[in-house]
């Protein structure tokens, strides 16, 4: 996916000035808006730590509170366990109550009932006379203990505390203590051995009181307190979803959870007391902590907003104060490119950019101007030279061919003087060829033949001809008589001194998007002074012939031929060709001529159409 998207992304920026714009723009303009949210992530992060701070130093000092408040029950509760008045009126009562029984439970009745209004934080003192099972309650009364009440939790924990204090917090229904309450459980006289089965003292404080205490603590009516015993389990909180929670042991201070009421997210922040085990959690919405941030998140987000409005708009103004002349510029050199030189650009600036446009339009006239007044006449002078070089070869010709009917005439007999006369007269009826400029390449073979049989004649058959014509070169054009004076060249200077044994060899194949031209002979060569001087006389015909300069001004009658050949192929193909002489001495000389494949395609006519 990103790969499909990255190349869209990069022609966007490269095709769109605009598009650059907004994104240099909002390269700027990123950096600060992720900085100014960076800042805002940051302070949320400080205020919760300090608020969570604030909060566990809070928590600490009421769970020191809480501390305090159960150690004053508990030293109430020794008082209570050790007076002797109470214990002995207590022992004085056996399985049996009689009628003086109920007199000693009525006056322990009074003396716990004097203590529990003195100490607000207990709501109930009770004590379980266990020979008779009787239940002494500064609330209740008396009653009886319920069957099987040695098997209860509470029972089971005060004897394996050997008869220490015991904080039980009982379940709804789970006994017939009040659920409501959290009970201190410890027997009476725990240091007399001779009890069998000791009397138990219960002072019970409501989870309402414990509770109330923290109630100061919450921040917002939507924040809880959770009391947990050292069990881990759930005394009692401000909330409703205290059975749902577990304390167990959570090492974590602060944590995150969602509210199964609501599915808000709560902040906790948890202690525990050193003395009791018991734990204290408060939860907050999250929401409410950030809430003082919010503002400044929700001003933040307005100036990225604007910031990033003002990036597009700004960038808009500058495409069209400067793209807008670009693209005008853009379009007028289009207009150039395909030949329209009368193009001229309309604008009213004058800034720097209206300059550029009106520098424009004075290039163009002038180009129109120097196109019509210079490049039409160099045109036409290259042109009427090309078909003086083109004339220049006939006459050329004409002469040897003259030269050699005579010498023919003198020596031979009057039908090899009629061969001669007829492939002269055919070879003069193609080169006219109704004024065509190209050829293609199998019609220039055949025009080539006419002229070799002719030199053969004259030469008595002293040299042989092989030809090797690929058939996918036969279709492709070529100037008409390019080859002809580089044959005749090879004939002359190659063969001319051979007596037996010469052999003209000419090729014509493609290689890559050329067409390659051979005309090769096995006479005479060119020794290395020689051949140094005609490729430099040669390298500059190429030269001046590129650079359009007239031919003219080579007034050297040697290389007639060659320097022929070149300039006309330099003329017509251009740069792309090449021509090539090579010589090994006494093994010959290898002409070769490489023309651009795309020019030979169609006929000259059809190209200049």
């Amino acid at each position: 996916m990103i790969k499909e998207f990255l190349p869209k992304v990069r022609k966007l920026l490269a095709g769109y000035i605009q598009v650059r714009l907004t994104w240099y723009f909002l390269l700027i303009l990123l950096p600060l808006a992720g900085l100014s949210l960076f800042a805002i992530a940051k302070s949320q992060t400080v205020l919760e730590q300090q608020t969570g701070e604030r909060t566990q130093g809070a928590l600490h000092t009421m769970a020191d509170y809480i501390d305090l408040t159960l150690q004053n029950i508990e030293q109430l509760s020794s008082l209570i366990a050790f007076d002797m008045n109470v214990n002995a009126k207590l022992q004085s009562v056996g399985q049996e109550p009689a009628k003086q029984s109920f007199v000693h439970f009525a006056q322990v009745m009074d003396q716990i009932t004097n203590i529990s209004t003195v100490n607000l934080m207990v709501d109930q003192i009770s004590i379980i006379h266990m020979p008779s099972r009787t239940v002494i309650s500064t609330k209740l009364g008396g009653r009886k203990l319920p069957e099987g009440a040695e098997k209860q939790e509470w029972y089971q924990r005060l004897m394996d505390a050997g008869g220490g204090t015991v904080f039980f917090t009982p379940q709804a229904g789970e006994s017939y203590f009040d659920a409501d309450s959290v009970h201190l459980i410890r027997t009476m006289d725990p240091y007399n051995r001779t009890i069998i089965n000791p009397n138990l003292l219960v002072l019970s404080v409501k989870k309402s009181a414990l509770i109330e205490l923290a109630k100061p603590l919450l921040p917002s009516k939507n924040a809880n307190i959770y009391l947990f015993g050292s069990d881990g389990n759930p005394i009692t909180s401000t909330g409703a979803s205290v059975n749902s929670l577990v304390w167990g042991k959570r090492e974590a201070v602060k944590t995150i959870r969602k509210s199964p009421e609501t599915s808000v997210e709560m902040v906790t922040i948890s202690v525990k007391s050193t003395y009791s085990g018991w734990s204290l959690m408060m939860e907050q919405p999250l929401q409410e902590i950030r809430s003082h941030t919010d503002s400044l998140k929700v001003f933040t987000y307005g100036i990225i907003t604007v910031s990033l409005m003002l990036a597009v708009w700004m960038s808009w103004i500058v495409y069209k104060g400067i793209s807008a002349p670009l693209r005008k510029l853009a379009y007028g050199m289009k207009q150039l490119r395909t030949g329209n030189f009368s193009i001229q650009l309309a604008d009213t600036r004058v800034d720097e950019l209206g300059y550029v446009i009106e520098s424009f339009n004075r290039m163009a006239e002038n180009q129109k101007i120097l196109i019509r007044d210079h490049y039409e006449k160099q045109l036409l002078l290259s042109k009427m030279e090309l078909k003086f070089l083109q004339s220049q070869i006939n006459p050329h010709f004409l002469y040897n061919t003259l030269d050699s009917i005579y010498w023919t005439a003198k020596n031979y007999e009057a039908d090899e003087i009629s061969e001669m006369v007829l492939n002269l007269s055919r070879f003069f009826r193609l080169s006219l060829n109704k004024g065509n400029e190209t050829f293609s390449v199998g019609d220039t073979i055949e025009h080539l033949k006419y002229y070799i049989k002719v030199q053969q004649l004259r030469f008595l058959d002293h040299f042989s001809v092989r030809y090797d014509i690929a058939e996918e070169s036969k279709p492709y054009h070529v100037l008409k008589l390019l080859l002809q004076p580089l044959v005749e060249n090879a004939v002359l200077h190659g063969l001319e001194k051979q007596s037996r044994g010469g052999e003209l060899f000419i090729a014509a194949y493609l290689a890559g998007n050329r067409l390659v031209l051979e005309v090769c002979d096995n006479g005479a060569g060119v020794d290395n002074e020689r051949l140094a001087y005609i490729r430099s006389e040669l390298e500059e015909a190429s030269r001046l012939a590129t650079e359009g300069t007239s031919t003219d001004r080579k007034k050297g009658r040697d290389l007639f031929g060659l320097r022929n050949v070149i300039t006309r192929m330099k003329m017509y193909y251009g740069k792309e060709s090449e021509f090539r002489f090579e010589s090994g001495g006494s093994a010959g000389t290898r002409i070769t001529l490489l023309l651009p494949l795309e020019q030979c395609a169609s006929p000259l006519e059809e190209q200049a159409s």
